[in-house]
């Protein structure tokens, strides 16, 4: 297949990876044309790590390099079967550059999102053929995570989710289909791992480093919360938080945090930065270190807090399942698949119970009286 990729950044040579690597033709084009050099420079050491440790041959980093070309227009895309975008999270910028792009392209050609937020109802609607237009959300590092959401829009033509679906195992990947919803199922469902996180330190109940390390030894998470914004961007976690709470009409339960946009705001974006609640700097104490020297390890507020953050999650989770936003193996494969929980939330729903869920989430209402403690109408059924 021809692929075209459009945005040189992170994501997009990551895609163009694992296309490349998947043996299509790739076409990498970026406005911004000295950044697919250093784009396609960056992959270039990539690969050379990759063949030094074996993990593939001389022969087949070679092929991988010389299966993406550089595009110095977007009118180089013209011959693409299908084209991913992923640029920056700006619905207008887009939607500019789909219009555009569909002038140069075939009509059998499908054009696609990358997009974590962003309707993909409203993407391919100013488009003269939006049936063709399709969500297909990599997740970073694209060429080593899993999981690929496919989202398909009230526009989409009703065979091309399955078709990509084909694709993108066919690529290696492990694909979900989601309902065009706001964060499509990861990004919905995983709100409350940051959000009640950051709600439990503003409120001086833990620091990052506690919830953190609650997070990691009852909940066996990898990283835990703050850890992760970190890895993320605190920047772009809030961004996304943003976007879904906006699209949501303003649902108390994803109400963003004060304490992140004002860690936005001060430029302490977390690795990239050097700096976010976590010091990254020289002679600044990792992650670890500083978990590992917290004064106070207090088996009962680490139990309050997994208890309080896992409850939300799972709620969140069956809330989705009632929705019919993904079948119940896609909801448990995304969040195993795209952000490494350790478990399915609706299984672990039921090895904890889901009546102790349903007793978590009434004490938090009765103690805060908000709606963002709510519970799904389908967890008290369970």
């Amino acid at each position: 297949m021809n692929i075209g990729i459009i945005g040189a950044g992170t994501m997009g040579v990551g895609i163009a990876q694992v296309a490349a690597t998947a043996g299509c033709r790739v076409v990498l084009f970026d406005a911004n044309a000295p950044q697919i050099d250093k784009a396609l420079a960056g992959l270039e050491k990539t690969l050379q790590k990759l063949s030094e440790k074996g993990k593939i041959s001389r022969e087949k980093a070679a092929e991988i390099r010389n299966n993406i070309v550089k595009g110095e227009a977007l009118q180089d895309l013209k011959d693409s079967d299908l084209v991913i975008e992923a640029i920056i999270e700006n619905k207008e910028i887009k939607t500019k550059v789909f219009t555009e792009l569909e002038t140069y392209v075939s009509e059998s050609c499908v054009i696609s999102s990358n997009t974590s937020s962003i309707s993909i109802t409203s993407l391919g609607a100013e488009l003269k053929k939006p049936e063709r237009f399709i969500g297909i959300h990599f997740f970073n590092p694209a060429p080593l995570m899993p999981l690929v959401e496919i989202i398909p829009s009230l526009l989409t033509e009703k065979t091309l989710a399955e078709k990509m679906y084909t694709l993108m195992k066919d690529w290696g990947k492990t694909p979900v289909i989601a309902k065009d919803i706001p964060g499509f199922i990861v990004n919905r469902i995983a709100r409350p791992y940051y959000g009640e996180a950051l709600r439990i330190v503003e409120e001086n109940i833990a620091t990052p480093e506690q919830v953190d390390e609650a997070m990691k030894t009852l909940g066996n998470f990898k990283m835990g919360p703050f850890e992760l914004m970190d890895l993320i961007g605190v920047d772009v976690n809030f961004a996304v938080t943003t976007t879904v709470y906006k699209d949501y009409f303003y649902d108390p339960k994803y109400k963003p945090s004060l304490l992140q946009q004002r860690m936005s705001e001060a430029k302490l974006h977390g690795r990239k930065t050097g700096k976010g609640f976590y010091d990254y700097s020289e002679g600044g104490s990792t992650a670890r270190e500083s978990q590992n020297s917290v004064a106070e390890k207090n088996d009962a507020l680490y139990q309050q807090i997994f208890l309080r953050i896992i409850s939300m999650l799972i709620n969140e989770a069956v809330e989705a399942k009632r929705l019919g936003v993904a079948n119940d193996e896609d909801i448990e494969l995304a969040m195993q698949k795209g952000v490494n929980y350790p478990k399915g939330l609706l299984d672990w729903g039921k090895e904890i119970g889901y009546a102790k869920i349903s007793e978590t989430l009434q004490n938090l209402y009765g103690e805060y009286q908000e709606e963002r403690y709510r519970q799904s109408p389908l967890l008290r059924k369970l």
